[in-house]
């Protein structure tokens, strides 16, 4: 069966005032993830529910503070037009409150445009971005697809300072969408950006994303720090300024961190 995309405000008004009914935990996940049922008015979906308390204490990142990032990552998503980040908001659940982000239902076949290659056929059209060998020391080469929406991608990686950007938190949605998960660790003041996505390192920026970033800058003097201040402490909407100032000087993808692991294990 097909699920239509909800629409933006439905979306956010079903994550924000639906019941929420779990349906099991995503063993996976370092931290507590569950999928939920979530119902408003006759309209039914799934969500992505990560309860504040289920969240393991980082030394790099205050307890108890994951969730506001899920959200603050959305929250500049959705400022820059890109629609990269599903629908999330903080609210409360069964365990607490938390972040509560749609489901994607990936469609079949869908193809990945990161992953592991062997080092003699990455594909056309792609970017290498790392080797590695395998059990038998076959080389292997870490790539992605030059690809525009992963593009946009790795601009708002660095815009959010996101510190892990796996292959395996690109999902591909319905209708050719593309979409990124997982931003609990993002935000900080100090560079962790840490990613897969770094094949356009020291590229000129495209037009519509200088476009996107300047208007982005003017949005922050606008609804989107007072909305952000809400998760993020002051240093840190500061710091989102700040390196959307540095994108635009630039005018550059940014170059990987000499100071901090460039891709995040697993990388996929």
């Amino acid at each position: 069966m097909t699920i239509s995309v909800l629409p933006e405000d439905e979306a956010v008004a079903l994550l924000s005032r639906g019941h929420l009914e779990i349906e099991g935990r995503l063993v996976d996940a370092s931290n507590t993830t569950v999928r939920c049922e979530i119902s408003l008015d006759g309209l039914t979906r799934r969500c992505v529910y990560k309860p504040v308390r289920g969240e393991r204490p980082l030394w790099d990142f205050p307890d108890g503070t994951l969730a506001g990032r899920e959200v603050s990552a959305y929250l500049v998503s959705q400022a820059t037009g890109w629609d990269l980040v599903p629908p999330t908001v903080l609210r409360d659940g069964p365990l607490g409150p938390g972040a509560c982000q749609l489901w994607i239902d990936e469609p079949s076949g869908a193809d990945a445009l990161i992953g592991f290659v062997p080092a003699y056929d990455v594909p056309q059209g792609w970017f290498p971005v790392a080797s590695a060998r395998d059990d038998e020391g076959d080389a292997y080469a870490l790539a992605h697809a030059d690809d525009a929406r992963l593009a946009r991608l790795a601009v708002l990686d660095a815009v959010i300072n996101n510190a892990d950007r796996k292959g395996a938190h690109v999902l591909y949605g319905p209708g050719d969408r593309l979409y990124g998960v997982d931003h609990g660790v993002s935000f900080h003041v100090e560079n962790k950006l840490r990613t897969v996505l770094w094949g356009w390192t020291g590229k000129p920026l495209p037009e519509d994303v200088v476009a996107v970033l300047t208007d982005l800058s003017a949005r922050m003097d606008q609804a989107l720090v007072p909305a952000l201040e809400e998760h993020l402490t002051l240093a840190e909407v500061r710091q989102v300024r700040r390196r959307i100032t540095r994108l635009l000087r630039a005018g550059r993808f940014p170059q990987p961190p000499r100071d901090w692991p460039a891709v995040p294990w697993p990388p996929v």
